[in-house]
């Protein structure tokens, strides 16, 4: 499948035109049906975060998929540690973020990493992030096979736990690199009736998203109608202050002990559970991949040591 785009813009800022989204095709007969659903967004390359969610699901009873929403490749920019997690990734059902959109896609039609950054974002941040995206790029460009499949990938998925319809995209409903499923955005009263539209256009009860590095969960809709945005952040590295781990989705027919924090819909469990993988492992690889100075070791170093500035109460939902 080859990927073609128009496109206008600042490269790491502009959102091309194969990167939108209808929501009302996510009114559609659900792809995945399941007990319990893990949705792992940000994986980022770490392999070793991959090891801790297979490991959570293992534990898990009934019907459970794991399910990834993008960006899983990121950090992995060398050909032997892109191989073998590939391998891994490709025994899962998943749609393509804009990493994986951009590594696939034939040529390069100037969109850099695909992030549709907003313009509060540094534009230091944006180059490094352009780059990060040619260096993982060009190894990407000797696995013909793999870029293939990561074209072919959908852009959204749509899955059900008990009655409740899960729509799983990478930005928002809208489009890959969407940013209204950012915590601003979803605080932002003046975004209610549009959140509430394309809830109702996609016929949809749960978004499961990614995609803005951010953690947040939030309830919205009215009493009758409400609708959940989970954004996981990031799965491959820290997203709260003094904390490392990762973050993950989990919807599921029964409750989990030591969820960083959830809520209910019709019976549904919709958490937010911390990935609980081997740090120090990571770091040596990324330090292996990405030496100091390099456009990932300025971004993300401290990110991967220490966590992001930001606290769990400010994702959890209201």
């Amino acid at each position: 499948m080859a990927l073609d785009s128009g496109i206008a813009g600042e490269a790491g800022r502009c959102c091309p035109t194969d990167y939108r989204i209808d929501p009302a095709e996510l009114d559609r007969a659900p792809n995945i049906i399941a007990d319990t659903i893990y949705v792992v967004g940000g994986l980022y390359g770490n392999a070793f975060a991959l090891n801790a969610v297979e490991e959570l699901v293992a534990r898990e009873m009934g019907t459970v998929a794991l399910v990834f929403n993008g960006d899983a490749h990121w950090f992995d920019a060398e050909c032997e540690a892109f191989s073998i997690l590939d391998s891994r990734l490709a025994a899962y059902p998943a749609i393509r973020g804009n990493v994986e959109t951009e590594i696939a896609r034939q040529g390069d039609i100037g969109a850099g990493c695909g992030c549709a950054y907003p313009p509060t974002v540094d534009q230091r941040v944006v180059e490094r992030s352009n780059a990060i995206l040619a260096r993982l790029k060009m190894v990407a460009s000797g696995f013909d096979t793999t870029r293939e499949r990561l074209a072919g990938l959908p852009t959204s998925l749509v899955a059900t736990v008990g009655d409740v319809r899960i729509g799983i995209v990478h930005g928002d409903a809208t489009s890959i690199a969407g940013w209204d499923f950012a915590r601003e955005r979803l605080d932002d009263p003046a975004m209610q009736p549009w959140l509430a539209s394309v809830a109702t256009a996609a016929r949809i009860d749960v978004f499961a998203s990614t995609h803005t590095c951010g953690a947040v969960m939030r309830r919205i809709g009215t009493a009758q109608r409400p609708v959940i945005v989970a954004n996981n952040g990031a799965a491959g590295m820290g997203n709260f202050r003094g904390d490392p781990h990762g973050v993950v989705t989990r919807l599921s027919t029964t409750p989990i002990e030591g969820a960083l924090y959830g809520t209910v819909i019709r019976s549904v469990h919709v958490d937010a559970i911390s990935v609980p993988y081997d740090v120090t492992a990571f770091l040596a690889e990324f330090d292996r991949i990405w030496p100091a100075g390099s456009p990932a070791e300025v971004s993300y170093r401290q990110r991967i040591l220490a966590g992001a500035n930001d606290e769990i109460g400010a994702a959890a939902p209201r």
